[in-house]
């Protein structure tokens, strides 16, 4: 088992102010609650792994690689639905299954009191099996074969350029293709990518970019080795174009105005 930990906004702050740079305006108290919540809830997870008598490995959010997901049956992300999705992307596979803990939900007791359905101080969980409240009830019969597996589909880009292709990680919720400047515009070529017929070469001519065969907006490219054009293509100048998955599409991509799909959509 890998166990991915959340790093709290406590710490991330801790460290600049280490530095002398972490802003004035912070509730340090608040911060310092919802660090020791969230301990406490990896402390007792330690805990169960350890009474169940199984291996596992602890690593930090922001420290974690593919180099630990070596001989890995299981990813146990704790957290919320960011520590998911920032876990998610290493699984590239989907060979190694996913459990989500939400190390810090809103309390009934809150919820009553405050009479607040939500609480932004709080972990998100939608993407989490168990919580810190009920997971010594739930996790030791997941983990020994009493759960469910959900799959769930995810979205890849690829970033093509003249003489390169990069691949980008696997994203389970959304994918933003804009300029890296917020009040920017956008401009891009959008359409159907369309098989082009491979020409039949001349001598020397695969080294020549004019081998290519040519169309309206130049837009001949390779992908995994086969021809492609654009087809019903349309200039876009926007913010920018963006993709969800079904999981991501009741996120923010609902708050924008779009509209939820069955998280089970491909």
């Amino acid at each position: 088992l890998l166990v991915v930990i959340k790093q709290t906004a406590w710490e991330e702050y801790s460290q600049l102010r280490a530095r002398g740079q972490a802003p004035k305006a912070l509730r340090w108290k608040r911060l310092e609650s919802r660090f020791h919540t969230h301990q406490q809830c990896v402390n007792d997870l330690v805990d169960i792994l350890k009474r169940n008598n199984l291996q596992f490995s602890c690593v930090n959010r922001v420290e974690l690689d593919r180099q630990h997901l070596a001989d890995v049956d299981l990813v146990i992300a704790v957290g919320g639905d960011g520590t998911c999705l920032s876990a998610a992307h290493f699984l590239d596979h989907g060979t190694i299954p996913l459990l989500g803990i939400n190390s810090d939900p809103m309390s009934e007791e809150h919820k009553i009191v405050k009479k607040k359905k939500t609480d932004e101080r709080t972990s998100h969980g939608a993407l989490c099996a168990c919580t810190a409240a009920n997971m010594k009830g739930k996790l030791p019969r997941i983990l020994h074969g009493g759960g469910i597996l959900s799959t769930r589909s995810r979205i890849q880009c690829i970033v093509k350029s003249t003489f390169s292709e990069t691949r980008l990680v696997p994203a389970l919720n959304d994918l933003l293709i804009a300029n890296p400047s917020p009040a920017a515009v956008s401009r891009f070529r959008m359409g159907l990518l369309k098989e082009v017929k491979e020409p039949t070469p001349s001598l020397g001519s695969m080294t020549d970019p004019s081998y290519l065969p040519k169309s309206q907006y130049g837009t001949v490219t390779r992908f995994g080795g086969k021809l492609y054009d654009v087809d019903n293509s349309l200039n876009v100048w926007s913010s920018g174009l963006w993709v969800s998955t079904g999981t991501g599409s009741s996120a923010a991509m609902a708050a924008a105005g779009g509209m939820p799909m069955d998280v089970t959509s491909d």
